[in-house]
């Protein structure tokens, strides 16, 4: 066969025609996010709130430093002055609606301290919006605005998310109301530094300051995470977001929906990481688990006998790999239900049952470390008292009766009592008060609902005040 120069001419010419097909096949295989943006979009509200608070000395976004160790996540909205005066504090957030008649999910550090809460929608209308309820450990927060018919989303389950698959996020970065950004899952059961209880998933979304709250969407069009922290050197987008799992909103949303709170549940160790070392040293194949290096006092863990030493690698049914596995599964075990824990305990495996109690806030979990598990916790009174030291009584001139408060609960019926850390409680309810042993057993005869009066020595004087336990509606 012979060949003109002219058939030459042509091989560029084919060559690019083919390389043209080539791009043209790839881009029919590219995710189409159009639809998804124009049937969910408008179920994605802005945010802005008012609030009355000191303002802390910043300008809102994070500046630039130099040092690796200073690298931090940030929350997406911050809109504080640097004259540290009270003033109305306006912010911009975002937030999705999940029912028809209202409920709007959003982030808790969105709306949190605000007095006013508007809502606007793609169609331009504007709602005040009531807070159900908000979780600071979770930074969910659910309200409530008096609408029908409205624009709902569709929640999916994030137990099946994939790392790699696409993902999508509309949100109002910087006010710039319902911008849709996308890309994909980059990792998954991430955790950051101070959220102990959330297993992030870890998108490169261009997600920026004003995302707070958004939805995060899989090719399906369901909801399969909130938008919620970024991490950041400069105050914007570097690569690194992290939204709250679906499944982790969707237990916290109830509860905000049933009482306004969240219950989580309480194991009370203190764990680490189990390194290649440490695996050496317990005498493990490989590093797994969860290491106990201390077990609070009167704590589940302790009465269900577990010891500082042993590796936690199983809990209520969940293979725990790494320490920071361990919250997020006991946070969400139900109060006051029994959990089964397996645990590497000098080279064997132990079972153990464990009822597992309502997490105590940081403050009482520091006054029990504090003062090593002589400290007693009564959520009712909201107050934690322990016993008085020796030189403690010396120098107060007291006799041996009577417990110190160590701290009081904001707006807790101690603190509307008027009690206050550094009190000594002398006498509760005409009886005096031995030491901690005696006064739970006083505490758990209190009627919910009678005053009583509590003897209490503060600044040298007696001094008696009313006590009363209001029932909960």
């Amino acid at each position: 066969m012979r060949l003109t120069k002219h058939y030459f001419l042509f091989l560029p010419l084919l060559a690019c025609a083919a390389m043209l097909l080539s791009f043209t096949t790839q881009a029919r295989q590219l995710p189409e996010f159009a639809d998804l943006v124009e049937a969910y979009g408008p179920a994605v509200v802005n945010i802005s709130t008012r609030a009355n608070k000191p303002e802390k000395k910043s300008l809102g976004h994070p500046k630039q430093v130099p040092d690796e160790l200073n690298d931090f996540f940030r929350h997406f909205f911050d809109e504080e002055n640097k004259l540290g005066k009270p003033r109305p504090a306006r912010s911009l957030g975002s937030g999705f609606i999940i029912s028809k008649d209202g409920y709007i999910v959003t982030n808790h550090h969105v709306v949190e301290d605000s007095r006013e809460i508007i809502v606007r929608l793609s169609d331009r209308r504007e709602f005040e919006a009531e807070l159900i309820g908000g979780d600071k450990r979770s930074d969910i927060a659910l309200l409530k605005v008096k609408a029908n018919d409205l624009p709902t989303v569709k929640i999916g389950s994030s137990k099946n998310v994939r790392v790699g698959e696409w993902v999508l996020a509309i949100g109002s970065p910087f006010g710039f109301e319902y911008s849709a950004t996308v890309g994909i899952v980059s990792a998954k059961g991430r955790h950051l530094p101070n959220d102990n209880y959330v297993p992030f998933i870890q998108t490169d979304v261009a997600i920026n300051p004003g995302n707070s709250g958004g939805p995060l969407f899989n090719l399906e069009g369901e909801v399969i995470g909130v938008n919620s922290q970024i991490y950041s050197r400069t105050g914007g987008f570097m690569g690194l977001s992290f939204a709250i799992p679906a499944d982790m909103m969707k237990v916290i949303l109830s509860q905000l929906k049933e009482k306004g709170q969240v219950s989580r549940g309480w194991l009370g160790v203190l764990i680490q990481d189990v390194t290649r070392e440490l695996a050496e040293s317990f005498e493990m194949g490989t590093p797994r688990g969860s290491l106990v290096a201390k077990v609070l006092p009167d704590s589940p863990a302790a009465k269900a006998g577990f010891k500082a030493g042993d590796i936690i690698v199983e809990f209520n049914g969940h293979t725990i790999n790494r320490s920071a596995e361990l919250p997020p599964v006991v946070g969400l075990t139900p109060v006051d239900s029994t959990a089964a824990a397996r645990v590497i305990r000098n080279g064997k495996e132990v079972n153990l049952n464990v009822t597992i109690e309502e997490l105590p806030t940081d403050a009482e979990v520091k006054a029990t470390l504090k003062n090593n598990g002589k400290t007693v916790i009564n959520k009712l009174l909201g107050i934690s008292v322990r016993n008085i030291e020796t030189k403690e009584r010396e120098a107060l001139d007291l006799a041996e009766n009577g417990v110190l408060i160590n701290d009081v609960v904001e707006d807790s019926p101690a603190f509307e009592a008027e009690l206050r850390k550094g009190d000594v409680i002398m006498m509760l309810n005409r009886e005096d008060v031995k030491d901690v042993v005696h006064f739970k057993e006083l505490v758990a005869g209190i009627k919910v609902g009678h005053s009583i009066p509590v003897l209490i020595y503060r600044g040298g004087s007696p001094l008696f005040v009313a006590l009363k336990i209001v029932k909960d509606e």
